[in-house]
């Protein structure tokens, strides 16, 4: 999607790249790549979703 800015998990690491990246600043969705595989292919999560997703993560 045009207009995305991806960024990284401050807590990825230096993990060798086995990370994911997300795009959050578009409305309505957040998108999901890969990091070693950008061109991979795309997740597109619907905003609430994804905030739901993050707070069950958080309490892990």
């Amino acid at each position: 999607m045009t207009g995305a800015r991806w960024r990284k998990s401050t807590r990825s690491g230096n993990n060798g790249g086995a990370c994911v990246e997300v795009a959050d600043n578009l409305a309505g969705v957040v998108l999901v790549r890969d990091t070693k595989n950008r061109d991979g292919g795309t997740l597109t999560i619907a905003t609430e979703a994804w905030r739901t997703f993050v707070g069950f993560a958080k309490q892990s």
